[in-house]
């Protein structure tokens, strides 16, 4: 345990001493909430006024709650697995730069290494997500606040999920990297298509009924949906409150992707955790096989 406390002591701060590595991964949050709220804001509030009859008057802090929780619900899926390739990447640097050569002529086992530096990643996208996530609630606070200490719990357990999550896929991924441009190159395509196969920064409810069907198969969807809910909840509870129909509100669910649809079927919350707890299990098994093998040859 020594041994391993110490690699994984190693790789964290290796990573928030490269300042590059550390600003990238704690401003992409930080840039995504600014963006979101300075232009798509306003998107989300005149989509949420044109689906509410005109018989129903919400206030403008209701409103102003329903934008605040879906966009930091987007902001959040995105990052806790972006933030996990880019705190990741350290384990292929050490490759590019030589380091891992040394690693691996002394005493420590093989399969120590690979713990370590899935350890190190998950402690580090921690930090920096719960750090996004206390931003983000921040600005819900100013903007219209409407969730419960219960929201917050299970919003923070959704944090955890999904850096699980996006720890595991980034360690099966990177394990196949070994220069600077393939890191560039995987760092390019996550940051810029994984909030739209994930349904941050569309809902899926706007696709294709066929590409619905091929984007719930991916485990990321459900974690999105996960966070939107609670991001949401109370806001969306306030509403019945002030006169919107329950049906209404289920159909303000449908197209945000709170409810989401597999073959028809509506997938439960609890079915949601199991599905993305039963993913991080499986690709933990997928990389801990993997280090195995190559050990092997």
């Amino acid at each position: 345990m020594r041994t391993m406390g110490a690699l994984v002591k190693r790789n964290v701060k290796l990573f928030f001493k490269d300042k590059g590595m550390f600003f990238t991964s704690l401003i992409t949050p930080v840039i995504l909430l600014v963006l979101y709220a300075t232009f798509l804001g306003n998107v989300f509030r005149d989509s949420f006024q044109m689906n509410i009859p005109e018989t129903v008057k919400l206030s403008e802090e209701l409103i102003d709650g329903l934008v605040g929780g879906q966009l930091i619900s987007s902001i959040l899926a995105v990052s806790c697995v972006t933030v996990a390739f880019c705190s990741n990447f350290l384990m292929v640097q050490d490759r590019v730069n030589g380091s891992i050569k040394d690693l691996r002529m002394s005493p420590v086992k093989a399969s120590f290494l690979a713990a370590g530096y899935y350890v190190s990643t998950l402690i580090s996208t921690l930090i920096i997500c719960f750090v996004a996530t206390g931003i983000c609630l921040l600005y819900v606070a100013a903007v219209g606040w409407y969730m419960s200490l219960s929201d917050v719990l299970l919003l923070m357990l959704d944090v955890v999920l999904l850096v699980l999550f996006g720890t595991a896929l980034s360690s099966i991924i990177n394990f196949f990297l070994s220069t600077q441009g393939q890191i560039s190159a995987v760092g390019t395509i996550i940051s810029s298509g994984y909030g739209f196969i994930c349904g941050a920064y569309m809902p899926i409810s706007s696709f294709a009924e066929g590409l619905q069907k091929v984007i719930s198969f991916l485990p990321g969807t459900y974690g999105t949906a996960l966070i939107r809910n609670h991001a949401m909840q109370g806001a969306l509870a306030q509403m019945e409150l002030q006169g919107v129909s329950g049906q209404l509100v289920e159909s303000l669910k449908d197209a945000l992707d709170c409810n989401l649809y597999f073959f028809g079927e509506q997938v439960s919350v609890g079915g949601m955790y199991l599905i993305l707890g039963g993913t991080v299990t499986v690709l933990i098994s997928v990389y801990i096989l993997m280090n195995g093998l190559k050990k092997k040859q």
